[in-house]
């Protein structure tokens, strides 16, 4: 082969790899990036846009979409993009603009949905944050003259959107208790005509107690009839970030609706903020995707694509989360300066029974899919533990602030569900937005302490809270001797 007929050789080669380079296919269409003029002036080299071949997307791994504008065919595809009715997902139509969703949220979107059970049945949207997940989820149903229902140990961010945001905009609010057997009965006095949403928080926080969604759905449907034949059946929301789809798969349970804060478990390293809504109503993701578009946003693809590597480890993180948070909670049990603690992995728990229908062996699957996943899946309860160190008051509130600073392996930090183990006093904290009454009604005491139990050497965490708790009660012991001398 002459010097000539291999260079011709390699220009065809290089011809059709850089034609194959500028076309992309969107479901069974393709389109083409070369139907501009090629760039010959250096500023135009600059500005145009260039594409790696088709073979790029062979990576294992998603790629980040940064774009924020799509290219299309024509006008008319333009139109039909703008036409369309929202949804959660795009279709083979394609993107238009990335605060209408993006492919990296959209990948993102599709495993929690897996995650969720509602892969082929509904779908997930992803948000900037948790309580945007939540406030938009109210958003897209709430209106003036509408009702709610809320536990009283609800987050306290969504606390505060009720009372900041909600009751000004003239929806009615009110708070039960809706923890344990009694708490579905409790929802059903507060339900009434106008009611649009039942809000469910389990396990609650920071009290860990369960919620009967089970319950919860079946007194909707006998006071509004099932989902279908009655359009003014309220939704059944539920915030599940304690346990994530690993434990509590809420749709399944009787909710419409389930909410993650995926800042926490399911992103796992404290680097990102994210929130998941996911559903199997139609009408309901319409009204989020509008709510979404306009108002809030979806989740950038960088924090998109992080969230999808943090998810690829949920399954053994939560595994070691609970099998630490259980010794941890044992020596709280038994500590002389614990007055209660609250983790459904104890017999003390006031959700756990040997009865039957047990609201926490129901609420904590430990990512089995089946009965007999039991026989090779370990038993756990997740990574959260509240307790309430003695006394009363004020004395309650200087003890547990103490014992939070005292801690050295703990961090001392808001948030949750991360590999390291963090810890916070919801009374000068979290919750501290909430009067000091309706914190009570909750359960939340002055002395409360919560505890995300990360995934550190066992035995470093369990050492660490109680020489912080021995470290309090012996600097009280020296004071009372210099008192008494």
């Amino acid at each position: 082969m002459t010097f000539a007929t291999r260079s011709r050789v390699i220009s065809n080669r290089a011809n059709k790899l850089a034609q194959r380079s500028a076309t992309a296919t969107v479901g069974s269409r393709q389109f083409s990036f070369d139907k501009h003029a090629k760039p010959e002036s250096f500023a135009t080299k600059c500005a145009s846009l260039y594409h790696p071949s088709e073979k790029a997307n062979r990576g294992l791994a998603p790629p980040v979409y940064f774009g924020s504008t799509y290219l299309l065919d024509d006008a008319d595809h333009g139109a039909r993009l703008h036409d369309k009715e929202e949804a959660a997902y795009t279709d083979d139509d394609g993107f238009v603009y990335s605060r209408w969703g993006s492919p990296t949220n959209e990948a993102c979107a599709k495993q929690i949905a897996a995650l969720e059970g509602v892969e082929d049945t509904g779908g997930t949207m992803l948000f900037g944050s948790g309580m945007s997940a939540i406030t938009s989820s109210l958003m897209s149903v709430l209106k003036t003259g509408d009702h709610a229902v809320f536990p009283y140990t609800v987050y306290g961010g969504t606390h505060e959107f009720l009372k900041e945001f909600a009751l000004n905009w003239g929806v009615e609010i009110d708070f039960i208790d809706g923890a344990g057997e009694q708490g579905p009965e409790n929802y059903k006095k507060a339900l009434r005509d106008n009611t649009r949403i039942v809000y469910c928080e389990t396990p609650a926080n920071p009290t860990c107690r369960i919620t009967d969604l089970e319950g919860v759905s079946r007194v909707v449907d006998e006071v509004y009839g099932e989902r279908g034949s009655s359009p003014n059946r309220p939704y059944i929301l539920c915030d599940g970030t304690f346990s994530t789809p690993y434990h509590t798969r809420a749709l399944e349970l009787g909710a419409d609706v389930a909410i993650q804060s995926c800042t926490k478990y399911l992103g796992g390293h404290s680097d990102i903020l994210a929130g998941s809504v996911s559903s199997t109503s139609s009408e309901f993701l319409h009204g989020l995707s509008k709510v979404q578009k306009l108002i809030t946003a979806p989740l950038n693809p960088m924090d998109s694509y992080l969230l999808m590597r943090g998810i690829r480890t949920l399954d053994v993180r939560m595994q070691r989360h609970g099998e630490n948070a259980l010794e941890v909670a044992k020596m709280l049990e038994a500590h002389p300066l614990v007055e209660s603690t609250f983790y459904p992995g104890l017999d003390s728990h006031p959700d756990k029974s040997d009865k039957d229908g047990c609201l926490v062996a129901k609420a904590f699957r430990s990512g089995r899919d089946s009965e007999e996943d039991k026989n090779i899946m370990k038993q756990t309860y997740g990574g959260m533990i509240a307790f309430i160190v003695k006394g009363d008051g004020d004395e309650a509130l200087m003890r547990a602030k103490k014992v939070c600073e005292g801690l050295r392996v703990v961090n001392l930090a808001v948030s949750l569900g991360s590999v390291e183990s963090l810890v916070e006093h919801p009374a000068s904290m979290t919750h501290a937005m909430i009067s000091r009454e309706e914190r009570l009604a909750g359960g939340l005491e002055d002395g409360l302490i919560r505890i995300s139990v990360g995934i550190e050497r066992c035995s470093d965490l369990v050492n660490d809270v109680k020489n912080s708790l021995d470290s309090v009660m012996e600097e009280e012991e020296q004071q009372q001797r210099r008192a008494a001398a």
